[in-house]
């Protein structure tokens, strides 16, 4: 007795069985349509098919006997597969390739007998994988760009603001809101810098046989090797790359995806870092990230506005450090010319990196269009440790006025710790300035106070370097992305 397959519901009831399967919040929930298509079936073996075309273009220009009536149809059909019989096919034969192989030449009769002619699984697999990381970064490289710009415009109006430098989170030397931004703007700098490297670096596989040896395409053009170099070189110019590795096994290096998942690795410390130091920040009430009109902090405590965002980004970020695990131990393990173990574990970890990559940056785009500075809390926080590290100022300006080093070093220590007193243990403000007013040792400078605890002269060159930053290293690294810079991005809360 047959059973009927059941069809896929619509409606909502197919909305229904789809809320019954695990789906992976990255695509679901978070990541932009272009990089979920990247990594997508349709993207996938849509490329497979195309291979398919651009090995037999080659082979019949150097002297196969394949036809332009095999080729047409086979371009005829790049697009339309059925994905229901490539699974039929493929639970039969237990071999995703030859299943699309099959499926492709159900609808292409006529060029079936050369399909996949003289190829191996990994032609198109691996080398899919390639366009795919490819086109990966070039997705990525604008997005990052764009944040980028977004932060260079909110360090170069706040770059003369004094703000409080922290050492291990304690109060240092003043430094400006604009400086500490181009600190995180260096980290995303030396990220574009590593991400088109890692792209520019890629090779295709090629057209390289089995074991990467190309005994089965010197055995097509009867020991020609100019040939097979040639048909190499074609189909690697037809994928749009400009070199092959020259050698491989059955699969190109594994190394390879270490390189370009390193780098992803990078730009999650770095965003991890700079969303670390906003929720940091908005603890302080200095800076906030963007808050929308309706938007709930917390179930519980109506005053909330959590940096969820922020937060996002580092939960985010932690799991792009971890996925670097994965092609470590894949490129370690991989046996002479290679072994499938390393098949599973990059149909999740490669995309993966580059879903999270992506939602990352779509989130830091959005922070930093939107990031809110409260001047007056940044002016008190520095009033309440100025007075402590405008000593240093003050002894000198007694020693000009003809005073003793050593003993106005002495009573500012008095009245220092006096000051901290208050503050820490009776929950005052730090009163060491009207001190030192009262104090008669200090009469000959009393009119250079204000002079003397004017925050702008505890900020050193940092708004010069800010100016510098920005034209000589940000401003002409973003020249070649300034098409994409007006590109908005909608955030899913």
């Amino acid at each position: 007795m047959k059973t009927k397959r059941k069809k896929k519901k619509s409606g909502a009831g197919g909305r229904t069985e789809e809320m019954n399967k695990y789906r992976s919040p990255l695509v679901s929930r978070y990541a932009s349509k272009e990089m979920s298509y990247n990594f997508s079936d349709k993207k996938k073996f849509t490329t497979w098919r195309k291979l398919w075309i651009y090995l037999a273009k080659a082979e019949k220009a150097l002297g196969l006997p394949i036809t332009d009536a095999q080729i047409a149809e086979m371009e005829s059909h790049a697009e339309d597969i059925d994905f229901a019989m490539a699974a039929e096919e493929e639970r039969k034969l237990r071999h995703d390739v030859m299943a699309h192989v099959h499926t492709f030449a159900h609808c292409c009769p006529t060029a079936a007998p050369i399909i996949h002619l003289g190829a191996t699984s990994c032609y198109v697999g691996d080398n899919t994988d390639l366009i795919a990381l490819r086109d990966g970064f070039n997705i990525l490289l604008p997005k990052l760009a764009r944040v980028i710009d977004r932060l260079a415009n909110f360090a170069e109006e706040y770059a003369d603001l004094p703000t409080l430098g922290f050492t291990h989170f304690q109060p240092a030397q003043l430094t400006t809101v604009g400086k500490r931004a181009c600190l995180w703007l260096q980290d995303l700098v030396m990220d574009v810098r590593n991400l088109e490297r890692a792209r520019d670096d890629l090779r295709f596989r090629g057209v390289k046989g089995t074991t990467g040896t190309q005994a089965s395409f010197l055995q097509l053009f009867q020991g020609d090797h100019d040939k097979v170099e040639e048909l190499d070189k074609m189909v690697t110019e037809m994928a749009g790359f400009k070199k092959a590795y020259l050698v491989t096994g059955q699969t190109y290096s594994r190394k390879v995806d270490i390189d370009c998942m390193s780098t992803l690795a990078s730009l999650g410390a770095s965003v991890h870092k700079i969303c670390t130091d906003i929720r940091l920040l908005a603890n302080l009430k200095e800076i906030e990230e963007p808050f929308e009109k309706e938007q709930i902090g917390s179930s519980a405590m109506p005053y909330k506005r959590n940096p969820m965002r922020a937060e996002r980004c580092c939960s985010l970020a932690r799991h792009l450090i971890a996925l670097m695990d994965d092609p470590l131990q894949t490129a370690s393990v991989q046996w002479l010319e290679r072994t499938l173990d390393d098949s599973a574990n990059r149909r999740i970890s490669l995309p993966e990196s580059f879903l999270t990559a992506d939602i990352i940056l779509s989130t830091l785009q959005n922070i930093t269009e939107g990031l809110v500075v409260y001047p007056k809390v940044i002016e008190r926080h520095i009033r309440h440790e100025l007075p402590f590290m405008a000593t240093e100022n003050i002894i000198m300006a007694i020693v000009k006025a003809g005073g003793n080093r050593q003993e106005c070093h002495e009573k500012i220590r008095v009245l220092s710790q006096e000051a901290a007193a208050v503050v820490k243990q009776e929950g005052g403000d730090n009163d060491l300035l009207a001190r030192i007013q009262r104090d008669p040792y200090f009469a000959p400078i009393l009119g250079q106070l204000d002079a003397l605890l004017d925050p702008k002269t505890f900020i050193g060159r940092a708004p010069q370097q800010v100016k510098t930053f920005l034209a000589e290293e940000v401003r002409p690294l973003l020249e070649p992305y300034k098409a994409n810079m007006d590109v908005k991005v909608e955030l899913v809360l």
